[in-house]
């Protein structure tokens, strides 16, 4: 998820360090934090890997500054990450908030259309949170306000995400 953030924050133009931490921590919120110990390895990673590059420069008061900028390779890398996600991406709804939140960048709406169709179909699976066995148990069945509660939020987040993925693929259909 984080590299896929970074490459597709990069995508868009070339950042500095801090301001590419304060755009993840934007798009991933209080779910998932980014310091400054798991951005900075995650960007020498693929800037080892040939996906980005450091330009330094002077900084303002003292320290130099260090604007990051995808390589071509990145870009493809990108394209093909949002083009093949893995099924957690699909599956895990933080990863998919980030997947989503660059999928335009995929050039054809068809190529796009396929994503959005994988997320449909991982939706329409029947699932819960809780089971009976292999059945999965309904907000009705449960005297637990809680479970219910738990249950009854993500059935309304599933309704409306089904009803903008269906509208969606229309209209890139």
């Amino acid at each position: 998820m984080l590299e896929l953030a970074i490459l597709g924050f990069l995508y868009e133009a070339p950042l500095h360090g801090y301001e590419l931490r304060k755009r993840i921590t934007a798009l991933t919120g209080h779910v998932r934090p980014v310091g400054e110990s798991t951005l900075y390895p995650a960007i020498k990673r693929l800037e080892k890997a040939g996906l980005l590059s450091r330009e330094t420069q002077p900084g303002a008061a003292a320290a130099p500054r260090h604007t990051l900028t995808l390589t071509a390779s990145g870009r493809r890398d990108l394209l093909r990450r949002l083009a093949e996600p893995d099924r957690l991406d699909i599956t895990d709804e933080n990863r998919w908030f980030t997947l989503l939140a660059f999928l335009r960048h995929l050039p054809g709406q068809a190529e796009q259309a396929t994503v959005l169709r994988r997320r449909l179909a991982f939706l329409e699976e029947p699932a819960s949170f809780f089971y009976d066995g292999e059945r999965p148990i309904a907000a009705e069945e449960l005297d637990d306000p809680y479970r219910r509660g738990i249950l009854t939020i993500a059935r309304a987040t599933s309704v409306a995400e089904l009803k903008w993925l269906r509208a969606t693929l229309r209209s890139l259909e």
